[in-house]
Formats: structure tokens, C-alpha cells, sequence
């Protein structure tokens, strides 16, 4: 890691989550990215281990959740929208058979439900749209910063 990709980068975790944090990081700056071959010896025998299977597993599994949320916020709470969506068809599904067979709507609430669900859905997907947006302009601010820090200001489309 240079000094200057350590200087800019945000550390906002402990731990494990901090190598997945660095990795969205590079990412996001457009850095080139490389894997250090690493030899490992053997623990000694008397020795035990400070990982935590489980434990570490599920602080790494959400803080990718979290950073899902951040990064990519048109998938998350697209797939939000899509489950919201996808439910409240099913929960509508006896209410137009019913309709079509007596022409008769007999479960209002369950049709005010879906129509909720559906609201809600899109009102999610919006909101997803505009985390997005936002994102967007951070990353951009947060590129423009890491360039000028060594002075280099980047050219129209280099980006």
C-alpha cells in the first residue's frame, strides 16, 4: 500500500472487515490491485489459533451486507423492491382468482395489503436510486481528492 492510498482511507472498522473495506476502497479510487505471494509456516504446536470460525465469518458477511448497502444501492434495494413486489403479487393472486370466478373482491384488507406492499416497493427502489446518485458524486469528490494529493489533477475522461 502506498502512503498516500493509507492517508486516504477511511478506517471505519477493527479486525477482519478492515481488509474487505480497504478492498472496496482500491476499487472505488480505480488502483491497481495485486496479491503477494506469502509463505506460511507451521504453527507451533502449543500454540491455538485467535480465529473465530463463525464469529469472524458473520462480522465479514455484514460488512459486506453493509457495504452493499453503500456500494451498490440500485442492487440491494432493488432486490428489497423485487421480494416486496414478488409478495405482494402472491398475496394477490387468491384476490383475482376470487374476483374473476364471483366478480366479487371478498378480501379488501389482504388487497389493501398488496397495494401497501407495492407502494412500498417503489418508494424503496426510488430511495435506491438516490443513495445511488449521491454515491456517485462521493466517489467522484473522493477520486478527485486522492489525485490531488500528489498534485496530479486529472483530465477531462480519465476517469
Amino acid at each position: 500500500m502506498s502512503r498516500r492510498f493509507v492517508k486516504s482511507f477511511p478506517i471505519h472498522s477493527h479486525g477482519f472487515e478492515i481488509e474487505t473495506e480497504m478492498s472496496v476502497h482500491a476499487l472505488q479510487l480505480q488502483l491497481p490491485v495485486a496479491e503477494v505471494p506469502t509463505k506460511y509456516g507451521v504453527r507451533p504446536e502449543d500454540s491455538q489459533s485467535k480465529l473465530r470460525t463463525y464469529r469472524d465469518g458473520f462480522r465479514i458477511l455484514f460488512t459486506i451486507i453493509g457495504l452493499l448497502t453503500t456500494e451498490r444501492p440500485r442492487l440491494f434495494y432493488g432486490v428489497i423492491a423485487l421480494l416486496l413486489t414478488l409478495l405482494a403479487f402472491g398475496l394477490a393472486i387468491p384476490i383475482f382468482h376470487d374476483y374473476f370466478v364471483t366478480g366479487i373482491v371478498k378480501r379488501f384488507p389482504t388487497a389493501f395489503l398488496c397495494l401497501g406492499l407495492v407502494l412500498l416497493a417503489a418508494q424503496v427502489l426510488a430511495f435506491g436510486f438516490l443513495v445511488h446518485s449521491i454515491r456517485r458524486g462521493r466517489i467522484e469528490a473522493k477520486r478527485l481528492a486522492y489525485l490531488a494529493q500528489k498534485g496530479h489533477v486529472p483530465k477531462t475522461g480519465e476517469f
